[in-house]
């Protein structure tokens, strides 16, 4: 996943499209034949990722907006519990809030720090194409634990968020996979159609 990425980042320079279209059809190849991969073993052979044509206008570079309700600069912001699809409980910290704004109007996501595991930026989202043609508890933009990272200017603070690549978490596939959720704070009453989806 790091080297796909990187090669996402990097052919991102000549165009988002590009680099989407390397994205699918690797994350197909992984699928299909990696060893962690979570679809069930009889469905990989003949797998395909489903997914929307790629939309412009669902890529966005966003200013991270850092964490008003963090009791100071100082002190690291409280761990919490986001909804988990299994029994083991992951801690999180709010680290901040993204304005993405959409063709019909601002909405706001959280972007969350994981903590333990391998760290990292982790972004899930709800959309009202959930339980219809994605899965029912949401899908991830960005999870940099598992080196999706599609990018940005952290000098700045600003970052790459682009639905179009936009996919289900691994319990989506198969429930003996764990999988933290998104919360309701990132619920958006807009349909985001791009990116995987199921049906």
């Amino acid at each position: 996943m790091a080297e796909l990425y990187a090669d996402v980042r990097a052919f991102a320079t000549e165009g988002p499209e590009i680099a989407w279209q390397h994205w699918l059809e690797t994350r197909e190849r992984l699928y299909r034949t990696h060893s962690q991969s979570p679809v069930p073993m009889a469905d990989r052979p003949t797998f395909r990722i489903r997914r929307w044509a790629y939309d412009p206008a669902l890529r966005f570079e966003l200013p991270l907006e850092v964490d008003a309700r963090a009791p100071s600069t100082a002190e690291p912001p409280a761990l919490i519990a986001l909804p988990n699809s299994g029994a083991e409980i992951l801690a999180f910290r709010r680290i901040g809030r993204l304005t993405v704004p959409f063709e019909t109007g601002d909405r706001f996501l959280s972007l969350f720090w994981m903590e333990g595991y391998a760290g990292g930026l982790f972004l899930p989202f709800r959309d009202d194409t959930n339980g219809t043609e994605t899965y029912g508890a949401g899908r991830y933009v960005l999870d940099s634990a598992k080196s999706a990272d599609l990018g940005g200017d952290p000098e700045q603070g600003m970052l790459v968020v682009d639905f179009n690549f936009a996919y289900q978490p691994s319990c989506a596939f198969d429930p003996a996979w764990a999988c933290p959720l998104a919360p309701p704070e990132n619920r958006l009453d807009v349909p985001i159609r791009a990116g995987e989806r199921l049906v």
